[in-house]
């Protein structure tokens, strides 16, 4: 009933997002676009945007700036930058996508040309900030987080506005408020409470370019309801994963052993997992080419094998035993498994981010699934499939790769997604639990709970 309750709101939000927009998909030389208008506008030329994105951001990412300038009179144009979102072009080239996106939305017929501006988040806020300095046409500029002030010359762009989070790491901070004291036709806000990620969801952040924009009177956006909705779609099939395991695998006709966990499994974790952490650092990272993501998978198969090792030669531990068909566990596999794809791509997709594969990131999903799947079966022969023990495992593996990104080991940018994969990893020792008590194979419970992470590892981090 919970469930069924909470994909009820969750929909109810999404087309509440949705109420009074109309939004057009479009691929213009190679860039997708995503041009957002109310449904009910007054005749006459509009002013309009141009929305990017930051570093593994997309233009749905976005969306709620879309949302919030539409319904004031704008005409908004969202880019997936190159290797992002739904582009599959290589490269990074952001200049160049920001022509595209410019020149489609010049060539609108509502659209006026005198009165167009530019907002960024954080590459995006690099990106936009670079282009308008050598473009004055461009009315306004907005850098949200912007990475650094470096390259930013003391009088352009004209009208900057500048906004960080006050949770922000120091280097963005001090880029802001670099920027902001080299000209006086700047203003910077900080937003209170928020961070990297959260300050693209506060009321506050809207509500300051709005103004910047000189958007008329309308109504108060709300920038987080189609994220919530999302939200609330995720925990919906978190919630009914459970019912539906009982469902396609059903109690095994004979009580199957509970595995019983090593003595010393998470001391073993712990070891492992700095010391593979260091082993990645040395693998030349191009031998997949999705930046961070080839990093975890490379620390995550390494571990994970030699997890196995350690477990193989624990012989007290005995193996979960399961007598039911092959017919039956392959059927199981396969509608749990779609399902769990299902659980995390729709709602990102719907209410957060990009998250459907395009084509060629379909063998780079494999790929991660089978890191991540290796260091959790690892981990389940190792901790017996027990939540807590599981949890404290993937707990450990998300404390060594925030240390791994501290130190230089691992890519920077680890740093801002660790929180995520920190939930998902949670998650999915809930489900691992579940499925250890439904006496499932432990192969099956391991690439199973390995789509929650993996998923997002290989559709939202940009191609290289």
């Amino acid at each position: 009933m919970l469930a069924a309750g909470l994909t009820a709101l969750g929909g109810w939000g999404l087309v509440n997002a949705d109420s009074g927009l109309r939004t057009e998909q479009s691929t213009v030389d190679g860039v997708p676009l995503r041009t957002v208008r109310a449904t009910a506008q007054p005749a006459g030329l509009r002013p309009a945007v141009v929305v990017a994105h930051g570093f593994a951001g997309s233009a749905r990412l976005m969306a709620g700036f879309g949302d919030s300038l539409a319904r004031r009179g704008f005409v908004v144009v969202l880019l997936d930058f190159n290797g992002h979102g739904a582009n599959t072009n290589r490269p990074a080239q952001l200049m160049s996508n920001l022509d595209t996106a410019l020149s489609h939305l010049r060539s609108l017929p509502d659209v006026d040309p005198q009165r167009i501006s530019l907002i960024g988040h954080s590459m995006g806020a690099g990106a936009v900030t670079r282009y308008a300095a050598t473009h004055p046409e461009i009315a306004a500029t907005v850098a949200i987080s912007l990475p650094s002030a470096s390259e930013l010359p003391a009088d352009r762009p004209a009208r900057l506005l500048l906004l960080v989070g006050a949770a922000e790491f120091p280097g963005f901070l001090q880029a802001a408020h670099s920027a902001a004291q080299a000209s006086p036709d700047r203003r910077l806000v900080e937003v209170p409470g928020v961070e990297h990620i959260s300050i693209l969801y506060a009321a506050q952040t809207h509500d300051e370019i709005l103004a910047w924009l000189g958007a008329p009177e309308g109504p108060a956006p709300a920038p987080a309801n189609r994220a919530l909705a999302g939200v609330a779609l995720l925990a919906a099939f978190g919630l009914a994963f459970s019912p539906l395991a009982q469902l396609v695998l059903r109690p095994a006709s004979e009580p199957a052993a509970a595995p019983a966990p090593h003595k010393l499994g998470l001391l073993w974790a712990a070891m492992i997992c700095v010391l593979a952490a260091a082993i990645a650092a040395a693998i030349p990272m191009g031998w997949m080419p999705i930046a961070v993501t080839n990093y975890v998978v490379a620390f995550t198969a390494l571990a994970g094998l030699a997890l196995l090792l350690v477990a193989r030669g624990d012989r007290a531990a005995p193996r979960v035993v399961a007598p039911r068909s092959k017919v039956r566990l392959a059927v199981a596999f396969l509608v749990l498994a779609g399902y769990a794809l299902s659980a995390i791509a729709i709602p990102l997709h719907l209410g957060i981010t990009h998250a459907v594969p395009v084509w060629p990131r379909w063998w780079l999903l494999a790929l991660t699934v089978a890191g991540f799947a290796t260091f959790s079966y690892g981990l389940i022969r190792l901790c017996g499939g027990r939540f807590w023990r599981t949890a404290a495992g993937f707990g450990i593996a998300v404390v060594v790769l925030t240390g791994a990104a501290v130190t230089g080991l691992a890519p920077g940018f680890l740093l801002l997604v660790v929180p995520l994969f920190a939930v998902l990893m949670a998650w999915q020792a809930g489900w691992t639990a579940t499925l250890t008590r439904l006496a499932a194979p432990a192969w099956l419970t391991a690439v199973v709970g390995a789509i929650l992470p993996a998923l997002p590892a290989a559709v939202t981090l940009p191609l290289i």
